[in-house]
């Protein structure tokens, strides 16, 4: 015999609020609706759910055995309620988000740790790419945003690009590198050191050359190539070696003294670290909070990177 869940619901509200008609004021029903169900319950199971002519109402065993029922299926429900408005409120559900290694383990990575303290049932899925690959797997519903360092003029048409931090480099090397803490340099103390060059797909080798020649540096050694960003900070840290690396890399790993900046002006990329989205996919409740909390990171962070680039970097 197959009872409605419903019915067994209202058992339950009876029988734990001592009447029909509180039974119905708990489940905002009417009570001669709830009376009806009462009666047609006992039709179909045939027999009486509580005691004929007991004031207050007396539930039968078999009623008080419906209502236990009754309970598991009201807490479902509310369960089951709660999980929807959790969902619909952006604080569960998953957010696929990919991005540029250096970043993604420089910058990024805290703030994913920060967000999961906050909406700790929402899981985040991570992978990294470049630019081009990024945009590909946005296009094709395989990411919800990528967070990467892009040319606005070179954005694909068909996505959504929101600038989080201007595009700035700065040379790096260990703490404890003998150009280290020097209030100027000139571009000849910097010569006789090796270089590690970033990954060849990364935007930030490209960068590398560029800088190198537009400080008048043709003729560099390049020691080490295509790394983690972990595995450069362990080489820089045994070497005398140089790299060029994101400020706000270096910025945000002060605090574990690994990395520190030259005080050498070089040119800066056209390109701005962002979101990078497609409207055209679903847009997630969770991935719009996910959005909205990178947003708010870093617009309390943009403005302390450039105070602390001008004050720690260029007034020694």
């Amino acid at each position: 015999m197959k009872i409605d869940a419903r019915h067994l619901e209202i058992i339950a509200a009876i029988v734990d609020n001592g009447g029909l008609t509180e039974g119905a004021e708990a489940l905002g029903k009417s009570q001669p609706s709830v009376s009806r169900t009462v009666a047609m319950l006992e039709a179909r199971v045939g027999a009486r759910l509580f005691e004929k002519n007991r004031r207050p109402l007396q539930p039968t065993d078999l009623c008080q055995a419906l209502a236990v029922e009754g309970r598991k299926v009201l807490a479902a429900n509310q369960t089951a309620s709660a999980l929807v408005r959790r969902y619909i409120d952006g604080k569960s559900g998953v957010v696929r988000v990919g991005g540029t290694p250096f970043f993604m383990d420089g910058v990024i990575s805290g703030m994913i740790a920060e967000f999961q303290r906050a909406y700790p049932e929402i899981r985040i899925e991570q992978s990294y790419a470049y630019a081009a690959d990024l945009s590909r797997q946005l296009d094709s519903n395989a990411l919800d945003v990528a967070i990467c360092p892009m040319d606005p003029a070179a954005l694909p048409e068909k996505l959504e690009f929101s600038a989080l931090l201007d595009g700035r480099n700065v040379i790096a090397c260990s703490p404890t590198h003998p150009l280290a803490g020097k209030p100027s340099l000139r571009l000849s103390e910097i010569a006789p050191y090796p270089w590690i060059a970033p990954p060849v797909e990364s935007p930030l080798y490209q960068d590398l050359r560029s800088i190198l020649a537009g400080i008048g540096m043709t003729d560099f050694k390049v020691s080490f190539s295509g790394g983690t960003l972990a595995s450069i900070l362990n080489i820089l840290a045994r070497s005398d070696a140089l790299t060029v690396l994101p400020y706000s890399v270096v910025f945000m790993l002060r605090r574990q003294q690994a990395l520190a900046a030259l005080p050498i002006r070089i040119n800066h990329p056209e390109r701005s670290l962002g979101q990078m989205w497609s409207p055209a996919q679903s847009d997630r409740p969770s991935v719009r909070r996910f959005r909205r909390f990178i947003d708010a990171e870093f617009s309390n962070l943009r403005t302390t990177i450039m105070k602390h680039e001008q004050n720690s970097l260029w007034r020694r």
